[in-house]
C-alpha cells in the first residue's frame, strides 16, 4: 500500500559527529521522500562537528542535488541546529530526526499516513526505548518530569521524529540551543491550539558516537534549563502574550 502523499517537504537532520551515520540518513531520507512526494529538500546542519561528518557530507552533496548542508564554525547546541534547519526550510512540511540513526528516516511514511483531517502536525513516540538501563531510567523519569510539569498531551515528548507544517514554526518563536528545544516546541505548539497525531516508530541502539545528554554535566544544565523554561512557559506564560 502507497504512502499518503504530501504537497512538498524539508527534511531536516541536525548533525554533531555523526560522520559514521550520516550518509546513510541522507540515503534512507531521500527513498522516503519520494514516497510521500515529488517535491522536497534534505537539510543537514552540521553543528560544528570534530569528526568525519563534513567530509562525509561534502561527498554526499556532489551525489545528492536536493541536499542541502548548513555549517556551523562551532558548536552551539543541538537546538540552536534545529533552529538553523528550521529557518532554512522552504517547503510547506517539516520533517525532522536526528543525525545519530537511532530513528529510520525510512518510517517517514508512518507519520505520513498518521495525517487526518483532526491533526495539525504529526509526532512520534517510540514503541521501546533500545538503550542501555541507566538511560531508559533517565529518559523515563524525564518524560513523566515534564509531562506533568508542563502540561504535556502527547505521549512521548522525547521522540525526534516529527512531521509539523511550516506555517506553525514560521508563527511559533523558539529560542532553546540546547535539546530542551523539543520541550519548548511541543508546549508551544499545544498551547497554541494545534493538535498532534501520534504514530508508533522504532528506536535503534546508537551505532557511533557518543551521546551528549546521558552525562552528569549536561543532565544538570538540562534540569536547569527545564527551570527556566517552566517559568517562562508556565509561570509566566510568555509565549502567550506576543
Amino acid at each position: 500500500m502507497s504512502a499518503k502523499r504530501i504537497s512538498s517537504l524539508s527534511a531536516i537532520f541536525p548533525a554533531y559527529n555523526d560522520g559514521g551515520t550520516i550518509a546513510s540518513m541522507i540515503a534512507a531520507a531521500k527513498l522516503a521522500l519520494a514516497q510521500v512526494t515529488d517535491d522536497y529538500e534534505i537539510i543537514v546542519v552540521n553543528d560544528g562537528s570534530e569528526d568525519y561528518t563534513a567530509q562525509m557530507l561534502e561527498e554526499m552533496s556532489a551525489r545528492y542535488p536536493k541536499l542541502r548542508v548548513i555549517t556551523h564554525p562551532t558548536n552551539r547546541g543541538y537546538g540552536a541546529a534545529l533552529r538553523s534547519g528550521f529557518a532554512a526550510a522552504t517547503k510547506e512540511w517539516v520533517f525532522y530526526t536526528d543525525g545519530d540513526s537511532q530513528y529510520n528516516p525510512l518510517e517517514l511514511t508512518v507519520l505520513a499516513d498518521a495525517l487526518d483531517e483532526n491533526a495539525d502536525a504529526v509526532n512520534g513516540y517510540k514503541i521501546s526505548r533500545n538503550d542501555s538501563l541507566a538511560r531508559i531510567v533517565i529518559g523515563r523519569a524525564y518524560h513523566y518530569l515534564v509531562k506533568i510539569l508542563f502540561n504535556i498531551h502527547i505521549r512521548d515528548v522525547d521522540c525526534d521524529f516529527r512531521l509539523i507544517p511550516r506555517r506553525i514554526l514560521d508563527e511559533i518563536e523558539l529560542i532553546s540551543s540546547s535539546g530542551a528545544i523539543c520541550l519548548e516546541l511541543v508546549k508551544k505548539i499545544e498551547d497554541a491550539g494545534y493538535v498532534f497525531a501520534e504514530a508508533p516508530v522504532n528506536h535503534y541502539s546508537r551505532k557511533y558516537g557518543v551521546s551528549q545528554f546521558f552525562v552528569p554535566r549536561r543532565v544538570y544544565q538540562t534540569l536547569r534549563r527545564i527551570a527556566l523554561l517552566y517559568v517562562s512557559l508556565v509561570i509566566r506564560k510568555e509565549h502567550l502574550k506576543k
